[in-house]
């Protein structure tokens, strides 16, 4: 107990013995001793409660009264409730000014922000953008979200919460020429944040660069068909001093073919959003691409395909093969002679996985996030020595959004790489044994 609140006490404490001394005194002299003290120690009973009832009466009207002056129990008390109740007035107005400020801050947000509560998914605040994006207004405060932006289609989308996957180009149900980009972040157990972001523009730069790369390697076919038909008739034989210079042209035309091939390819494949669902027979499809492997590899790599999966897959089997055939390929070019390729394909849980691995050079872990980035190359020098485009890992995973799967990249430096594509249930279904033809595993050295 800090030192002024104990000489308070005790200062009360030495008034109230004064008084019943006091007291005691005046009924000796009046000869009723215990009478007097009696009616003294009501007194000061009653004028404590007086005093409490003052107390009570001042919390429970949340007055703010400056304290009285003295030095007694109920003064340090007032003393005590007024400091408490400045403080408390204090911390309110800072904790307004902040939540003024943070208010102020997202209703100055570009972006749309919405207070949706997690039970009923109704709109508990919004921001000004969202009266722009999503057309919001303050009488919509209470209702469900996905009522009242039904054209979007967002209850299914919603009711997926801490799941959902960020929704892209989502038109605006008050302008359909805006795209909108919708994202729901779960900030507390009760309310999710909906984030809506205007991409309309970055949609329309990215159209316009695929246009233009499409456009270009279209139009770059016919120069290299002509080059291609001069270089054909011009036979070394009949200019011996030009033959390493008419081989590299030959060389360097044809990796030019290949890179538009390979442009066009990715082009049409970012202008679709789905691809037609057939099976996949993946028994004749490792056959092909072992004798692919084997013809690219003219027999100096050991070449080893196990198929323990028992199953197929839905999708589109051109681009599937596009995808493995990639992969393979690369493992090839990157494998030196002598080394070991392994393609698996088995079953992961309710899906499947195929999986091909080499005793490659292997890719240090700081390029494995920026691998199937457009021509991102680790080493410049040995991709085109190997003849690559450096677009192959982009087409597969293109390829493998529109599947709904994914890749997953192992590797290290001498001991080699594995290159693994995961697909969900919804992808397999059981092998027709009319399409089994190859055995289990097979290995050709």
């Amino acid at each position: 107990m800090p030192q002024h609140i104990r000489s308070a006490w005790f200062k009360t404490l030495g008034q109230l013995v004064a008084v019943l001394a006091v007291a005691a005194l005046v009924g000796w002299l009046l000869g009723h001793v215990w009478a007097v003290v009696t009616f003294a120690a009501l007194g000061v009973v009653a004028w404590h409660y007086w005093r409490l009832r003052k107390v009570l009466l001042r919390l429970t009207a949340r007055q703010r009264m400056e304290p009285a002056r003295g030095d007694g129990v109920w003064n340090e008390l007032d003393r005590l409730l007024y400091r408490g109740q400045s403080e408390m007035r204090t911390r309110k107005r800072r904790l307004l000014d902040m939540l003024r400020a943070y208010r102020a801050a997202a209703a100055a947000l570009p972006d749309a922000v919405v207070v949706v509560e997690r039970n009923t998914q109704r709109v508990q605040w919004f921001n000004k953008a969202a009266t722009t994006l999503l057309g919001l207004q303050h009488t919509d405060m209470g209702t469900p979200i996905g009522e009242r932006l039904q054209p979007m289609s967002l209850s299914h989308w919603l009711a997926a919460g801490r799941n959902a996957e960020p929704m892209l180009d989502a038109a605006s149900p008050v302008d359909p020429e805006l795209r909108l980009n919708l994202r729901l972040i779960p900030y507390s157990d009760q309310y999710w944040l909906l984030v809506a972001r205007d991409v309309s523009k970055m949609l329309r730069l990215e159209q316009v660069r695929q246009d233009f790369v499409a456009n270009v390697s279209h139009e770059l076919r016919t120069p290299l068909t002509v080059i291609h038909g001069y270089l054909d008739m011009l036979d070394p034989t009949d200019f011996p001093e030009w033959t390493p210079i008419l081989a590299e042209m030959q060389r360097q035309s044809q990796r030019m073919t290949q890179l538009v091939e390979d442009l066009l390819t990715l082009s049409r494949l970012e202008a679709q959003d789905s691809l037609p669902d057939e099976s996949v027979a993946m028994a004749p499809m490792l056959a092909t691409l072992k004798r692919e492997a084997e013809a690219l590899s003219l027999h100096r790599h050991t070449l080893v395909v196990v198929d323990e999966a028992g199953c197929d897959l839905w999708g589109s089997n051109k681009e599937l093969h596009s995808a493995f055939s990639n992969l393979v390929s690369n493992a090839v070019r990157y494998t030196p002679v002598g080394g070991t390729i392994t393609l698996r394909f088995a079953r992961e849980a309710d899906g499947a996985v195929l999986s091909v691995r080499d005793t490659g050079y292997g890719i240090p872990q700081s390029h494995l996030p920026r691998i199937t980035e457009r021509f991102y190359r680790v080493s410049t020098s040995r991709s085109r020595e190997s003849g690559g485009t450096g677009l192959g890992l982009s087409i597969v995973k293109h390829v493998l959004n529109l599947h709904q799967a994914r890749l997953e990249i192992a590797s290290e430096v001498g001991q080699g790489s594995t290159f693994s594509i995961h697909f969900g249930a919804e992808r397999v279904h059981p092998r027709d044994p009319a399409a089994a033809h190859p055995p289990s595993q097979s290995q050709i050295a």
